[in-house]
């Protein structure tokens, strides 16, 4: 898939990020994560995120990273799989061009390891990333790699296989900046922890797209929700935020890493075998499954 290509898809419709399935020991377990993405391929989401964030990332080796998104292309179909990439400059090469190699239709090019870096610090790794491969990168600005608008401009002007940007700071003001100074140069995906809760205010920004987690469990509500957001119907996204997500976010808030464990455990709860959190993330208690099982009711 050619980098423009990917920008269109990007922008087109609902993207998601599987979690990844570990058996009893913590291992990669293939048989389970290729069936799940098997069935979230059925749906009409626009891309799938391979060893994202909600996929643990940060808890996969590299060569995990690259098992993974190959187990995801053997079974996706026409499903398109972006590859999740990060760390530093270095290995965050190595990670791009074996998923290339490996098929992944781009990749989500996650923050830097560990420590922040000056606005030309952060230019020239993603620079030296998208010019490492031929396939549509997507940076997505959170945590300790944050861009500002003059240097995404600036990337957007130097590295054509820069196709997205992905949004997790929350920051109104820089991302309406960012939009404005790039224009349709880009397609804008909006990246917050049970991103449905900021859908309506990105929308309005013209970030008409997000990943949503929920997808992995309860694609059909995911996708409900989507296309209410799209439509401006506001009754069907009030509805769905008072009865699923705001009770989802009660769970979620409680321990450090929710926003990643209780989507596992959703996972489970329908009975998809995602298997426990590497640490240091941890499951939810027994308590709180229970709990999200309840609110899952009617929507599973």
């Amino acid at each position: 898939m050619n980098p423009n290509e990917l920008k269109k898809i990007i922008a087109s419709g609902l993207l998601s990020f599987p979690v990844t399935h570990f058996d009893s020991d913590l291992e990669f377990n293939k048989s389970a994560y290729q069936d799940h993405i098997s069935w979230l391929s059925q749906y009409p989401a626009a891309a799938l995120f391979a060893a994202g964030g909600t996929g643990e990332l940060f808890s996969l080796t590299p060569s995990e990273i690259i098992e993974v998104v190959s187990a995801a292309k053997e079974v996706s179909g026409d499903m398109p799989i972006i590859a999740g990439c990060g760390y530093g400059t270095k290995m965050a090469i190595e990670i791009a061009q074996n998923a290339e190699e490996k098929g992944a239709d781009g990749i989500l090019l996650l923050p830097n390891y560990l420590i922040g870096g000056t606005q030309d610090g952060l230019y020239q790794h993603i620079k030296a990333v998208c010019n490492s491969v031929s396939f549509g990168v997507i940076i997505y600005n959170r945590a300790n790699a944050v861009v500002n608008a003059q240097t995404i401009f600036r990337l957007a002007n130097d590295c054509p296989n820069l196709v997205g940007f992905k949004d997790g700071t929350g920051d109104i003001n820089l991302v309406r900046e960012i939009i404005v100074k790039c224009g349709d140069r880009l397609s804008y995906i909006g990246g917050m922890p049970t991103h449905e809760m900021f859908a309506e205010a990105y929308d309005a920004m013209g970030v008409t797209t997000y990943s949503s987690a929920v997808f992995n469990f309860v694609p059909e509500m995911a996708l409900k929700f989507y296309t209410a957001m799209r439509a401006k119907d506001k009754a069907t996204m009030d509805h769905l935020l008072k009865d699923f997500f705001y009770p989802f976010m009660e769970i979620r808030d409680r321990a450090p890493g929710y926003a990643v464990s209780a989507i596992k455990a959703g996972v489970n709860i329908i009975g998809k075998n995602a298997g426990s959190l590497r640490p240091p993330l941890s499951d939810l208690t027994p308590e709180e499954v229970e709990m999200l099982a309840e609110i899952m009711k009617g929507y599973s």
